[in-house]
C-alpha cells in the first residue's frame, strides 16, 4: 500500500464536483457560485499595482517543514522541498515564511531542541538554509525561524551534563555550578514543586511545566542569556530576519512581569545585532494580558482575539453582529498603543495548535472558510497565514492531525507528498487539492489569492488605523476607513447570508469601487452613492 494511502482520503464524492470551488453539499450551501461571480474578482483586482514590501509589516506564510515538499522521497518534509515551492509562495503574495523549529529534535514537531545551531538531519543541511535564505532574497521574502527558549529537550547537551553530574553527586553534597556549569542551565530542586518533574537515578527535581522531556531553562542565568544571544548572532549571520518566540508568558511561569523584563532584555539584545530583527511572540492568552508584553518593546504579539473556532472572526461568521469585527480591531489599537506606539499586530486566524478552519463551520460549503481568511488578511499588521489554509485543508484532534501533508496532489505518490506525523489519524479533505484549485477561479486557492493581492496593493489596508463607521454599521455590514500616510480607503464587509444595500451618500469621497472580494453569484455594484453588498462580500472603496 502506498506511503499515505491510509491518511490522505479525497472525499469520496470528490469525484463528482464540477466546480473545484464547490462543496459535496448542493450548490446553495456555497452561495450559489458561478463563474461570472468570480470574473468580476479576478477582472477588477488584476489592475491593482502593489509596491515591494520594505518594511516588518508583512503577508507570512507559516510552514511546517516536516509535511510541507518532500524532495528526496523519504516522506519527510525537507528544507529542498520547501526550496521548490518558493515561486508557489510568492505566486500567491506572500512576502515572509515563518518556519516551525528545524533544529535538530527527538520528536516530529521539534519543540524539543538538541542543538540550537543546526539543521535536523531529516530537513536538510545549514547549507540547505543558507540556500533557502538566498533564494528567498531573491523573491524579496523574509524568512523568520522558530526560536524556542523556555525549554530544551531533556537530551540535549547542557541538560545530559547537568543529569549526569547529579547522578555523580552524593546525596549529603550541595549542587554548585561552580563545578558543573550547565546545573545552573536549568530549574533543580531537592522538593517536588508545581510543574517538576522528578530527575531519573538521583533524588533531584527538575522544571518541566509542558512535559517532562522538556526541561525549563533558567532564564536568569547570565550563562544562559549567553548562550541565547549566540544563538541569535547564528541565525541573524545565516541570513534570517527575526524570530518567532514560543510560549513567552511560560519564560516565568504565573510571572508575567518577570517574563515582560526577560523579553525586554531578549528584543533588545537582537536589535542590538540587527537594527530591524523581527520579533512575534506566542502568548496564547485573553488580550489585555497579552497587551502587556507590547512594553518589551517586542514588535508583534500573536492576536489571538481574532483566531480559533471561538475569536472574534469566527463569533461574527457565525451570527454575532457583523459591526464587532471593526470595533474589536479599534479597541485593540487604543490597548495595544498604550504599551507601545511602535507595536506591529499579528493578526492570524489559524496555526499549528488550532483545529483547521474547513472544519469550523456546519454546512459551509466554503464561503465563510473564503471569507475568514480574508477578514484576517485584510486587518492591519503582519498577517499570518498557516499552510494548507488557502486550500481550505482539514484536520482537527491531535496536534499531528493539524499538521497533516500539504495537499498539493489527490495522488499520495505524487512528487513532492508527504507522509505526514506518524500518529496522524485518517484525514479526509473536503477540498480538493492545489493541482485541481490552482486554475479555477472559483476555489479557495484563488480566493486567498485575491485577498493577499489586495492586502499588499494597499499600505493602508496592511498598516492603516481603523476607524469605525457606525451609522452603516450593523448586524450584517462592518464598514470602516482606514489611514496610512495620506492613502485612506473604505471596507465595507457584508457577513451575512443575504444581500444588502448600503448607503454611502454620507461618504461620497469613496467614489470608485477598486478591488473586490465575492462569494455568490452576484456582483459588488457602486451606483448613485449605493453600494450592493451580495452575502458574505468584501468591498474596497477609494476615492480615485
Amino acid at each position: 500500500m502506498s506511503r499515505i494511502i491510509k491518511k490522505l482520503h479525497l472525499c469520496a464524492l470528490l469525484p463528482l464536483l464540477a466546480l473545484a470551488g464547490c462543496t459535496p453539499a448542493d450548490s446553495s450551501a456555497a452561495g450559489g457560485q458561478s463563474a461570472a461571480s468570480l470574473v468580476q474578482m479576478v477582472e477588477l483586482n488584476k489592475n491593482l499595482e502593489t509596491s515591494a514590501a520594505d518594511d516588518n509589516y508583512r503577508t507570512v506564510y507559516e510552514v511546517f517543514v516536516y509535511s510541507f515538499c518532500d524532495s528526496d522521497n523519504d516522506g519527510i518534509g525537507d528544507l529542498q522541498g520547501l526550496i521548490s515551492k518558493l515561486d508557489y509562495i510568492q505566486d500567491l503574495g506572500f512576502t515572509e515564511i515563518w518556519l516551525m523549529p528545524v533544529c535538530p529534535s527527538q520528536t516530529y514537531h521539534k519543540y524539543d531542541v538538541d542543538d540550537y545551531t543546526a539543521i535536523d538531519p531529516s530537513y536538510g543541511t545549514l547549507d540547505d538554509f543558507d540556500q533557502l535564505i538566498a533564494e528567498c532574497n531573491k523573491r524579496n521574502i523574509n524568512v523568520i525561524t522558530d526560536l524556542v527558549l523556555n525549554h530544551t529537550s531533556d537530551t540535549h547537551p547542557w541538560f545530559v551534563q547537568a543529569w549526569d553530574y547529579l547522578k555523580e553527586l552524593p546525596e549529603d553534597w550541595g549542587a554548585s555550578a561552580e563545578y558543573c556549569p550547565y546545573f545552573d542551565y536549568y530549574n533543580f530542586s531537592r522538593e517536588q514543586l508545581d510543574g517538576y518533574a522528578p530527575l531519573a537515578d538521583t533524588n533531584w527535581y527538575y522544571e518541566a511545566r509542558f512535559w517532562s522531556e522538556m526541561p525549563d531553562l533558567n532564564l536568569d542565568s547570565e550563562n544562559v542569556r549567553k548562550e541565547i544571544s549566540e544563538i541569535m548572532k547564528f541565525w541573524l549571520d545565516h541570513g534570517v530576519s527575526g524570530f518567532r518566540l514560543d510560549a513567552v508568558t511560560s519564560y516565568y511561569t504565573g510571572n508575567n512581569e518577570e517574563s515582560i523584563e526577560f523579553l525586554k532584555w531578549l528584543v533588545s539584545e537582537g536589535k542590538s545585532m540587527k537594527k530591524d530583527c523581527y520579533f512575534v511572540g506566542e502568548g496564547w492568552t485573553d488580550r489585555s494580558s497579552f497587551a502587556a508584553f507590547y512594553a518589551s518593546g517586542i514588535d508583534s504579539m500573536f492576536d489571538f482575539s481574532f483566531a480559533n473556532s471561538d475569536g472574534v472572526i469566527a463569533a461574527v461568521l457565525k451570527g454575532a453582529d457583523a459591526k464587532a469585527y471593526g470595533q474589536a480591531q479599534v479597541n485593540e489599537q487604543e490597548l495595544f498603543s498604550s504599551y507601545s506606539t511602535d507595536y506591529i499586530n499579528a493578526p492570524f486566524y489559524t496555526n499549528h495548535d488550532m483545529a483547521r478552519s474547513a472544519g469550523y463551520y456546519v454546512n459551509d460549503g466554503g464561503t465563510k472558510v473564503k471569507m475568514s481568511g480574508a477578514m484576517n488578511l485584510l486587518m492591519s499588521g503582519n498577517a499570518f497565514v498557516y499552510y494548507g489554509e488557502e486550500l481550505g485543508m482539514k484536520g482537527s484532534g491531535k496536534d499531528e492531525n493539524k499538521r497533516a501533508p500539504m495537499y498539493w496532489s489527490a495522488d499520495p505518490e505524487a512528487e513532492g507528498m508527504c507522509d505526514g506525523p506518524a500518529d496522524m489519524d485518517e484525514v479526509k479533505m473536503v477540498w480538493p487539492p492545489y493541482e485541481e484549485q490552482k486554475d479555477d477561479p472559483l476555489s479557495i486557492y484563488t480566493y486567498y489569492k485575491e485577498a493577499v493581492r489586495i492586502r499588499n496593493a494597499f499600505k493602508a489596508i496592511s498598516h492603516g488605523t481603523v476607524t469605525m463607521l457606525d451609522d452603516i454599521s450593523d448586524s450584517s455590514i462592518c464598514a470602516y476607513t482606514k489611514e496610512y500616510e495620506g492613502q485612506k480607503v473604505l471596507l465595507v464587509f457584508n457577513t451575512k447570508g443575504e444581500a444588502k444595500d448600503v448607503s454611502l451618500s454620507s461618504y461620497s469621497e469613496f467614489n470608485t469601487l477598486k478591488a473586490v472580494l465575492n462569494t455568490n453569484e452576484e456582483e459588488i455594484t457602486l451606483k448613485d452613492g449605493s453600494l450592493h453588498m451580495p452575502a458574505f462580500s468584501i468591498a474596497v472603496l477609494t476615492g480615485e
